[in-house]
């Protein structure tokens, strides 16, 4: 990636309306919702709003371009030349991209630049050099046989995914879907459809295939519905809350469609008494706040040796008192807005419940600033497992503290949950880290460090946190299907 520059305060928004079949539509109903700058309250742009009859289109659209087109029947190198090429076209407007990101999503533009767009980029690297590299075994059977499987593509694939990390949630469903030679329709967000939609134009002028990629932008309830009811659909992916989730697998059931979620998560992180003091606080300060807190696998149940607690807590409050909250243009902002009205209002809640309930809020419980969703940085000591701070995901910038004395009560504690997104300790104790990784309910185990991903490292949750794995080797295997033939030689 080129050196940070300045961020392009007024991106260009080329297109607002759905892409199917390689062609800029508007909404079969000619029905058009806001998007919102969530710093500013400001409209955006008006985005088609589409529904059944878009994602009919959409589906048939891509249906075709799997049955008949080229994408399914072309070298699978070609196809990792093309995603390849969309990478690239990704790098060369990066930084327009992430102001992009930055308007719609209200994250620092410094932020999308220098963590998102890398990771989108690698995602899709990553996947386009596994394009030609899918493929089965030969298998020994009794009898005079020969035996052996075919890795081929699940077939359509629907792609629901959140308003946290837009793109990157694109990429990470994109890439895999791509190299095994799906064709896809994604429903963005509709709190932040544009970059996606960006995304859908350069995607087409990296040469992939009219149909192979098509976004249709709405609403969960109409939109999302008629994707995951479409009989035309083969597989679902959906990214986000677990009741969602329910009322997919709910929809989904009459068509028996391949499903994987990756879903919330209240996680825990764990600092032992011998831990390098500082590098956890660091730690557990990007492992919460990063994003506004609105992460999936954000470390918001911070459990710490009583021994080692207050020490912990006067550094952890020192960053957070100084952390740069405001306009996510500004290149020293540290914290943007929050995504919408509803996630402010859901988040002031629970910072209310938190100081009602009895916890000791050391730092931030207050919005900044008077226009914007933006709130202060906060920390929570003295928190109790039962309080609502420690049992729901908040999703918000908001760290509860809670100590323990005893490690075989800390593991009980921290699988006390129905989440298992993913989870960290911070010891010099490697025997002990280990056991902690065994144990603990979750995905992904973070030792001596947080949010550490790669394209190559599978992620995904246990329990309620979702099934199936994105990215690695792992999240191919949710666009593929296993086929074995077997011959007679006799």
């Amino acid at each position: 990636m080129a050196t940070i520059t300045s961020p392009v305060r007024s991106p260009r928004i080329q297109h607002t309306d759905c892409f199917i079949d390689g062609a800029w539509i508007p909404a079969a109903s000619g029905k058009t919702f806001e998007t919102i700058n969530p710093a500013t309250e400001e409209v955006i742009a008006e985005v088609a709003e589409g529904d059944q009859e878009d994602i009919d289109r959409a589906v048939k659209a891509a249906r075709k371009a799997f049955d008949k087109g080229p994408w399914t029947r072309m070298d699978a190198r070609d196809r990792g030349r093309m995603m390849y090429r969309l990478a690239d076209l990704i790098e060369e407007e990066a930084d327009e991209l992430a102001a992009l990101e930055s308007l719609d999503n209200g994250k620092p533009y410094k932020e999308a630049r220098t963590a998102d767009l890398p990771l989108v980029i690698d995602c899709l690297r990553y996947y386009a050099g596994f394009a030609d590299k899918i493929h089965g075994s030969t298998i020994p059977i009794r009898g005079n046989y020969l035996t052996y499987t075919r890795k081929e593509p699940v077939g359509v694939a629907g792609q629901i995914i959140p308003w946290n990390f837009p793109m990157l949630m694109a990429a990470w469903k994109w890439g895999p879907a791509l190299a095994a030679g799906c064709t896809i329709v994604m429903k963005p967000a509709e709190q932040t459809p544009l970059s996606c939609l960006r995304m859908a134009q350069l995607a087409s002028e990296a040469g992939i295939p009219n149909g192979v990629i098509n976004v249709v932008p709405g609403f969960g309830p109409t939109a999302g519905g008629a994707l995951v009811a479409h009989r035309g659909v083969d597989k679902i992916a959906f990214t986000g809350e677990h009741r969602t989730a329910q009322l997919i697998m709910r929809n989904a059931a009459d068509s028996l469609k391949r499903l994987t979620f990756e879903l919330g998560g209240k996680s825990p992180n764990v600092i032992m008494a011998d831990a390098d003091l500082d590098k956890a606080v660091a730690g557990s300060y990007i492992g919460l706040f990063l994003n506004q807190g609105q992460c999936c696998c954000a470390g918001s149940r911070v459990f710490v040796d009583r021994r080692i607690k207050d020490q912990f807590v006067e550094k952890l409050t020192k960053l957070t008192r100084a952390r740069k909250v405001g306009d996510p243009m500004a290149m020293d902002t540290e914290q943007g807005a929050q995504i919408d009205k509803a996630q402010f209002d859901k988040i002031m809640h629970y910072i209310e419940k938190g100081k009602s309930e009895g916890a000791t809020c050391v730092s931030g419980g207050e919005r900044a600033g008077d226009k914007g969703f933006f709130i202060q940085p906060t920390v929570f000591d003295n928190v109790q497992d039962s309080m609502s701070i420690a049992q729901d995901e908040i999703f918000g910038p908001v760290m509860s503290v809670l100590t323990f004395d005893d490690w075989e009560e800390m593991v009980e504690r921290a699988n006390n949950t129905f989440y298992g997104l993913a989870a960290a300790i911070w010891t010099k104790d490697l025997s002990r880290a280990h056991d902690f990784a065994r144990r603990v309910r979750a995905g992904t185990v973070w030792v001596n460090c947080y949010d550490v991903f790669d394209a190559a490292a599978p992620f995904g949750g246990f329990k309620m946190s979702g099934q199936g794995r994105e990215m690695g080797e792992e999240g191919l295997k949710a666009y593929t299907e296993v086929k074995t033939v077997t011959i007679s030689l006799s």
